[in-house]
């Protein structure tokens, strides 16, 4: 489960989105699904909406901060997909040249 005390940037309805504690990369973000549930595929059309909205205003963000050349969005999915935290969220990773 992620850390309740970890200060969120963004919040809607079904989702957040905050800093991930060992990035990547700076700037990188986690979008977190408010329902527990361990993968992105058991998310909802609705959920998955929601996280994708934050994920676009999460970016808005990252690129006004950092100013990254591109992205990575990625859900790991399951241990051998490199799931280590059990609760359904996407990554968002700001890649440099």
């Amino acid at each position: 489960m992620f850390c309740k005390n970890l200060p969120k940037v963004l919040e809607n309805d079904l989702a957040y989105a905050l800093y991930d504690i060992k990035p990547i990369t700076r700037g990188h973000m986690l979008v977190v699904l408010k329902r527990h549930h361990a993968t992105v595929f058991e998310s909802t059309p609705a959920e998955l909406n929601a996280a994708f909205d934050l994920l676009a205003k999460a970016k808005a963000i990252v690129q006004k901060e950092h100013g990254p050349d591109g992205y990575n969005v990625t859900a790991n999915c399951g241990p051998a997909a490199g799931q280590v935290v059990m609760h359904a969220h996407f990554h968002l990773i700001p890649r440099y040249k």
